[in-house]
Order: structure tokens, then sequence, then C-alpha cells
């Protein structure tokens, strides 16, 4: 039978989002025969009643397909507001449009909250795992994670000759939320000296250690920092309510704190990445996995299999109830991970 679906992204933007689209509009219109519309801005638009037709022969400009390599989501999307104090309004709203089913490409908020509107709905969703963060529980790739970590290290790769050429620690502050995956990942593809996560514990004493060690023993004159947004920030002795969990400024409170607590001069620099990181061209690996979330996405829907997120699990898309994701969210990095011995044994201080 005919069907009628409808795909939204939700969250903050990333890479890729519009691979997803293209990839699950392409193969619902030339396999199945189906009629796809987008929602723009997520649940605003389901709210406003908005939809907008999506074509694959609406997008190419003289042959070339843009949707492949451009950033952002052409439908637009949301990570803030009061979504839930309108569900009344939302679920009528859905029904009014008259969807068959619905793809949802989002963080682990957003699917949260769309996953409790199909609940309550009874809509036939689908979720595809979104954020640069990586924090989605059950798959080991999200979109949007590879394409930010390589900005990341592209940001590192320029920085660190200024650091060698003045001298300098330079500290770059990443993205992240409470997970540490952008900065762990970035600082040991990046070379980095110093990684600091939220999920780890440090001291200013045991960077400064590290740094003199640096510079005393291996005679390296300049360092690298890479500090995740969400680490705790409190001076030595404090307790625990006096540390701080602030989702900027972490990078210059490090800068601050080596300069107290170091006997010679430390010449540092802070350079907080920000949004840069979730801007850009998508990578080739962003593409291939928004891809094939995309086709799989549709055939779930063609088999009737509903309320499931897509995940990348052994090299190969699988399938987990949404509500299950949702319970072991948010995905953090392991303390005693692969990962973090990996760093501790290129000596890289990251932390206790």
């Amino acid at each position: 039978m005919k069907k009628r679906i409808g795909i939204l992204t939700s969250g903050g933007d990333c890479p890729g989002l519009n691979c997803v689209i293209r990839a699950a509009v392409s193969h619902a219109t030339r396999t199945y025969d189906w009629q796809v519309v987008g929602i723009p801005y997520s649940t605003q638009g389901l709210l406003e009643r908005k939809t907008v037709p999506l074509s694959v022969h609406g997008w190419d400009l003289r042959g070339i397909d843009p949707l492949l390599n451009m950033g952002g989501t052409i439908l637009g999307t949301i990570n803030k507001g009061d979504t839930l104090d309108h569900t009344d309004e939302i679920l009528a709203s859905y029904e009014a449009i008259a969807l068959d089913a619905l793809i949802a490409i989002g963080g682990d908020g957003s699917l949260n909250i769309i996953h409790q509107l199909a609940v309550l709905g009874h809509w036939n969703l689908v979720a595809i795992p979104k954020t640069i963060d990586h924090d989605v529980a059950c798959t080991e790739r999200s979109i949007g994670f590879d394409t930010a970590l390589n900005t990341i290290v592209d940001a590192i790769n320029r920085l660190i000759f200024t650091a060698a050429s003045h001298d300098r620690v330079m500290i770059i502050e990443v993205m992240g939320r409470t997970a540490g995956h952008l900065a762990l990942h970035s600082g040991i593809a990046g070379g980095a000296d110093v990684i600091l996560i939220p999920e780890i514990p440090y001291t200013i004493k045991g960077i400064c250690e590290h740094l003199t060690e640096l510079r005393d023993r291996w005679q390296k004159k300049f360092a690298i920092i890479v500090v995740a947004e969400g680490i705790s920030a409190c001076s030595e002795n404090a307790d625990d309510s006096s540390c701080t969990t602030a989702k900027c400024g972490q990078g210059q409170y490090i800068a601050e704190q080596i300069a107290n607590c170091s006997h010679q001069l430390i010449d540092t620099r802070v350079s907080v990445l920000g949004y840069i990181q979730r801007g850009g061209i998508p990578s080739a690996l962003d593409r291939l996995t928004a891809t094939m979330f995309g086709k799989v996405a549709v055939d779930l829907i063609a088999q009737n299999k509903y309320d499931q997120m897509l995940a990348w699990q052994n090299g190969r898309v699988a399938t987990f109830p949404i509500q299950d994701v949702i319970d072991k969210n948010p995905s953090l990095v392991d303390p005693n991970g692969d990962l973090v011995q990996t760093a501790r044994s290129l000596g890289i201080y990251i932390g206790e």
C-alpha cells in the first residue's frame, strides 16, 4: 500500500542530516513509490501543521545533488522550547497531516521527547541517532561525530605550530556536554599532552607536574591541552558543593589555574572552538553512515517495524527498541576503556 511518511530533524544541527534526508527520500520514492514530506523545525512544525513535499528531482542543480555535501539541515531544527506542554495540540496536528510513519533524526534529548509523543499518539516511529557528542547509547556511530572530530583535529594541527613557535601552552575547549568522547578522540588523534574529560577527575597539580616533566625531562617547551566543556571546575581542596560544570569557560579556568600553580611564567592561550565544530561539509564516514541509516529506516517502515532506533554495531546497521536506548542514555566515556588506557600509554595526562 502506498504510504505517506514524514521526516524531521530535531536537536542541534550537525553535518550529515541532509544525507539521511536524501537517502530516505530517494529510496522511498524510487523503490516504493511513496510520498515523503518534511516537517520543518521539528515539533514546532508539527504543532503548526506544516509540511514540505520532498522529491529527489527537486534538488538537482544541473545534475548536481547538493544534499550529499551540505551541512546543517534543509528542514531546520530546534533544541529548546516547551514541547511537552503542547502535547495535545501536537498529537492532533500529527493526525491532521495524515502520516503513516515518521522518521525522526535526533540526539538523546530530542529523541526522548519525540518518543514520548509517539507513545501517547500511537505513532509509527523510526529513530535515527545524530549528535557530535557521541552520547547516544547502543550505537558505535552517531551522525555528525566523525565530521566534528575531524574539524577539531584540523584545528589542533593548526594551533600546534603556533604553540611550538612561541613556547606556549595552547588550550582547546571542545563541545560534548557531559560526555568526553570528542575531547578524548580528538586529543589522541591530535597529539595532545593533556586531555580533560568529565568522566575522569583531575587536579591542577597533576596538570602542572606533567607540564613540568615535559619541559625538564623531555625539553618540550610547549603543550597542547584539550578540555571538554563539561569538566568540573573547583579548587584543589574544595568540597563537591563548590564545583561547577558550566558548559563554557572551562578552558579559561584551566589557563588561570595553571598560571596560579606554576613557579615559572607559563604563556597560555585559549581557543574555544564552539559552533565551528557543528558546521561544515560532512565527512565520507558520516555520509556513508547517514545514507545507510536513511535507507534502512525506509525498509523498516516497509516491514511495519516501528518504535526502533537504528544503530551501527559490528560493521552493520542494527535496531534497538527506542525505550531501551533512552534508558541507557547518555553513553559516557569508560574511564577504564581502551581509549583511556591508550592515552595514558602515550604519556598523556588524563586525570586520576
